[in-house]
C-alpha cells in the first residue's frame, strides 16, 4: 500500500499535507458600536471563517484586550466555544501585554492559556465608573431638570447628587455581572485554580504567578508553542476583520478622539 501512495501524486500530497492553525487577533477595548473596538458582530464571521475554512487542526488566539463590556466579552467568548466544540478543534491563547477583565474572559474560552513572561493577566471583577458635575452646575446657577415615570430611571445621573440606594442598586448589578464572570472562569479552568481568596477581586498577575494561580497555563510564544505541538511544517492562516482602504486610511488621519482615548485609559490601568 505505502508503495502505491508512492507513485499516485495526490495522494502522496495529501498525506504530506501540514497541519494548519488558524490565527484570529483580538486586540483592544471589547465595546459594542465604536470603530475598531472589539464586539461580536464585529468579529462574528472572522471567527466563524477560522474554525470553518479549510478544516485547521486548531485555532490560536492572540489576545491584548484590557477588557471592557463584559456582554460583549460573553458572546465572543461563547461563540468560540460554540464553534470548538461543533468542529472538535482545540483552542490556544497567547497573551502580549495584557488579557484583563473582558480580555481575560476571552482568553478563557480556549482550552490552553500562555503568557510572556511580563504579560498581565486577571482583574476578574466588575468596574463602573464616571463623573458627578452637580456642584459645578450650581456654581454657575444651572438648574437640572428632569422629569420620569418610574423611579429608577434617573438612576446615577451625573448632574445630581448621588443618592445611597441607587449606589446600592448598582452595586446589586455589579455583584451579578461578577458572579456570572467568576462562573465563566470556574468552568472553564475548573481544578487548574488555585485556592486563592483573591483570585476574583479583580487582582492581577504576571507570567510566572498566573501560571502559579492556575489562570494560564505556562509561558510560551505562539509560533515555538505551536510548533511544538504540532511540529515543525505547521502552517498559521491568519484572519482579521477587513477594511477598505478608505476606512485604513480614514482610520490613520481622522480616528474617533474620544475612542482613542478611552482605549489609551483602559491600557494605562494596567501600566501600559
Amino acid at each position: 500500500m505505502p508503495s502505491m501512495i508512492r507513485r499516485i501524486p495526490f495522494l502522496k500530497k495529501l498525506l504530506d499535507k501540514p497541519p494548519v492553525v488558524s490565527v484570529v487577533r483580538l486586540s483592544g477595548v471589547i465595546a459594542s458600536g465604536n470603530r475598531g473596538a472589539l464586539s461580536d458582530q464585529a468579529l462574528g464571521a472572522v471567527i466563524e471563517k477560522a474554525f470553518r475554512k479549510g478544516k485547521p487542526t486548531a485555532v490560536a488566539l492572540v489576545i491584548n484586550s484590557p477588557g471592557g463590556s463584559p456582554v460583549q466579552s460573553s458572546l465572543i467568548g461563547s461563540r468560540i466555544r460554540r464553534l470548538a466544540e461543533e468542529k472538535d478543534i482545540p483552542v490556544f491563547a497567547f497573551v502580549e501585554d495584557v488579557a484583563a477583565s473582558g480580555g481575560y474572559w476571552l482568553a478563557a474560552a480556549a482550552d490552553e492559556i500562555f503568557v510572556d513572561s511580563s504579560s498581565v493577566v486577571g482583574s476578574i471583577g466588575v468596574i463602573s465608573s464616571g463623573f458627578g458635575a452637580h456642584e459645578l452646575l450650581a456654581k454657575y446657577g444651572i438648574e437640572r431638570r428632569v422629569h420620569t415615570a418610574g423611579k429608577s430611571k434617573s438612576m446615577m445621573d451625573p448632574f445630581r447628587p448621588e443618592k445611597e440606594e441607587d449606589v446600592d442598586r448598582l452595586k446589586k448589578v455589579l455583584g451579578q455581572i461578577h458572579e456570572t464572570f467568576i462562573d465563566h472562569v470556574k468552568t472553564r479552568r475548573g481544578e487548574k485554580l488555585a485556592d486563592n481568596p483573591d483570585l476574583f477581586t479583580g487582582e492581577i498577575w504576571i507570567g510566572a504567578h498566573a501560571v502559579e494561580q492556575g489562570l494560564v497555563d505556562g509561558i510560551g510564544h505562539i509560533t515555538p508553542v505551536l510548533k511544538e505541538r504540532f511540529g515543525e511544517k505547521v502552517k498559521f492562516r491568519r484572519y482579521g476583520v477587513k477594511r477598505s482602504v478608505m476606512q485604513r486610511f480614514g482610520a490613520q488621519l481622522a480616528r474617533d478622539a474620544l475612542s482613542t482615548v478611552e482605549e489609551s485609559a483602559e491600557f494605562a490601568r494596567y501600566g501600559l
